[in-house]
């Protein structure tokens, strides 16, 4: 059974302040299947605890009004395909996330430590994941673990 639902998949509270549609098309779809199928469902399971998703997909609409508004996204952000999900879980730092996911053999293209912005980082890209593990400190700079 899966544990993760439409409406947290694609919930952004700047996205319902400024009424902007951030609903995915078939390609973000396709791609946000297969990270909960092929990631975040086998981590919840190893888990055994719920995964709390403070952001997964984002509209180029939404990714334009973060950038008005001061933030930083980046251009090439997995986000935008549906293929990237930062994380919490309750009971556990982002580090022990981070080491949670990093060592317990689940396949993912990018797993970031995002000091910055106090969450994991997680993404899946269908048939060419990298493995990468980085972290990002709070100055916005990343490191390779």
């Amino acid at each position: 059974m899966l544990n993760f639902t439409m409406s947290e998949l694609i919930h952004s509270d700047t996205a319902v302040k400024y009424n902007i549609n951030n609903m995915p098309d078939i390609n973000s779809l396709d791609n946000m299947l297969y990270l909960i199928i092929f990631c975040l469902q086998p981590l919840r399971e190893l888990l055994k605890k719920p995964i709390i998703i403070t952001n997964c997909f984002r509209s180029s609409a939404l990714w334009t009004k973060l950038y008005q508004l001061g933030y930083k996204p980046s251009k090439t952000s997995q986000h935008l395909k549906g293929q990237a999900a930062d994380i919490k879980v309750n009971g556990m730092t982002q580090q022990q996330l981070f080491e949670f996911v990093k060592n317990s053999g689940i396949e993912y293209d990018q797993l970031i430590w995002e000091q910055d912005n106090n969450c994991v980082h997680v993404s899946y890209a269908k048939d060419k994941n990298r493995r990468e593990t980085l972290i990002r400190d709070t100055k916005g700079n990343y490191r390779k673990v």
